[in-house]
Formats: C-alpha cells, sequence, structure tokens
C-alpha cells in the first residue's frame, strides 16, 4: 500500500508533538536505625500501600539493600521523599 506525503507529514506531525514523560522510581534504603514495623507503617501511610505490598517492599529493603517503592513523575514523587526524608527514611528519586 502506497502513502501519499500528506499522510505521511500528518503522521510525522502526531509523532512529533507527544509529550515524553520522564518516569522516576522513589527508592528507599536500608538503614540501621528505623524498625520494620515503623517503615511498614510508613509506606502505609504516606506511599499508600497496602499492608501486604508494604511488608514485601520492607523485606525487600532489609535483604537487598534497597527498594522502589513508588513510580512516577519527579514532580509527582517529590513531595513524597520529602515526607520520607522528614521521617527519618534514607530516600531518592532516581
Amino acid at each position: 500500500m502506497l502513502r501519499n506525503n500528506r499522510q505521511t507529514e500528518l503522521e510525522e506531525l502526531v509523532l512529533t508533538e507527544e509529550e515524553v514523560i520522564d518516569i522516576k522510581n522513589l527508592i528507599i534504603y536500608n538503614d540501621d536505625f528505623n524498625t520494620f514495623d515503623f517503615v511498614i507503617d510508613t509506606l502505609i501511610e504516606v506511599c499508600k500501600h497496602n499492608p501486604e505490598q508494604a511488608e514485601q517492599c520492607t523485606f525487600i529493603i532489609h535483604y537487598k539493600g534497597k527498594c522502589g517503592v513508588k513510580r512516577g513523575t519527579a514532580q509527582e514523587l517529590q513531595p513524597v521523599c520529602d515526607t520520607l526524608l522528614e521521617r527519618g527514611l534514607s530516600a531518592k528519586i532516581e
């Protein structure tokens, strides 16, 4: 099937106008200060995890040293990261 130039131009225009969204990960790192229960409760309250998800993330943080606990744009994640840092957790947006 042959395409005419107008159709090709329209397709290129649509492709060039797509918005690129840069999705980031909010990472929590293991530390020797916070208890499992505190981290679980914080993930439930701040990151809106359900209890099972919060517990799984906490174990991953403990055994692997870090875990991505939330995904989104940097603008969406920054207030969450700030709250985690204020509560004494080691967190970073990557």
